[in-house]
């Protein structure tokens, strides 16, 4: 079972969003924070399996506290869940570490494929900001050292396409793990933490684009 840390300093979102994720979700709830502090303290005694995340709390903010939460443990795994869609707020959560980024306007469907995914290792962007936000990222330029082969270039296009580790196996004819072990190696030489960043990184250096077929 998947477990959760939910952080945010509504009370009553708190527990309707904690009664959604256990009832309709499946998941296990270890517990609630209605600050940053809390939250940093929670995570660190606790090491759920998913964090949920406002951006905005008291102490400190979701930015802060992903920061500090990953400095002390770099697997943790954090969603943020927030009503803010402005771009700099996006940009913040992602380049903090945050591995999802998702509005609280979303299907609970939508939620719980979310947390599924961070909870293999994948990333999630909200659809009403993961284009532009993405593209906007993409426009700073950067370099690497490093090269990638033919087949890490192209499972990183597929990556920004939104493909999960199935989909791109079916696609490369390889198996999920062969997927699982490439995205590692392509992390470890880009310097990057997750497939947004992956991505986005991806998109900078004009090895894909958001409209390839």
């Amino acid at each position: 079972m998947i477990t959760l840390l939910i952080a945010d300093d509504h009370a009553l979102f708190r527990r309707g969003l904690r009664q959604l994720c256990e009832i309709n979700g499946g998941f296990s709830v270890l517990a609630e924070a209605q600050t940053g502090q809390e939250a940093v303290a929670l995570a660190r005694q606790h090491r759920p399996d998913v964090i949920l995340l406002d951006i905005r709390m008291p102490d400190l903010t979701g930015v802060e506290a992903t920061r500090i939460i990953l400095d002390e443990d770099p697997a943790a795994r954090i969603l943020v869940l927030t009503m803010y869609q402005q771009d700099h707020y996006v940009q913040a959560a992602i380049k903090a570490g945050a591995r999802g980024y998702l509005l609280k306007t979303c299907e609970e469907e939508t939620l719980f494929s979310a947390i599924q995914a961070l909870h293999r290792g994948e990333g999630w962007l909200d659809s009403a900001v993961a284009p532009r936000v993405m593209a906007q990222l993409a426009q700073t330029e950067t370099t690497t050292p490093f090269r990638l082969s033919e087949q890490e270039i192209e499972t990183l296009r597929y990556v920004v396409q939104g493909a999960d580790n199935q989909t791109i196996a079916d696609l490369m004819h390889v198996s999920s793990g062969t997927v699982a072990n490439r995205l590692r190696v392509i992390y470890d030489k880009l310097g990057v933490r997750n497939r947004t960043e992956a991505a986005i990184y991806a998109l900078r250096q004009g090895w894909a684009t958001l409209d390839d077929d």
